[in-house]
């Protein structure tokens, strides 16, 4: 099982609390997991990736294992830890003004 971690205004769109877990695949990437997610929870589409293109929306930002990937391919593989639940898969919603 793949914990994933989404900020508040995510949680309550999806009607979770906490940690959400989804059922990993042999080797799960950021592709894979957002698709099992939207797939589990359709009202998350198009929140956290464009609905025609698929990609990040402005101010999503992903972490694995303390570590900012957002920027790796869609279709890198996760670490180990994500993929095995011991580490969770952290969706943060960046925030920014001045």
């Amino acid at each position: 099982m793949i914990r994933v971690v989404l900020p508040t205004h995510l949680r309550t769109l999806a009607g979770v609390e906490g940690e959400i877990s989804l059922d990993a695949q042999q080797r799960p990437t950021q592709r894979t997991l957002l698709d099992a997610l939207e797939a589990s929870y359709p009202t998350l589409r198009g929140t956290i990736r464009d609905h025609g293109t698929a990609k990040r929306r402005d101010f999503i930002r992903f972490f694995a294992c303390g570590q900012d990937i957002t920027l790796d391919s869609a279709d890198d593989p996760l670490p180990d830890e994500v993929a095995s639940g011991t580490e969770p898969f952290r969706v943060v919603a960046a925030m920014a003004g001045g």
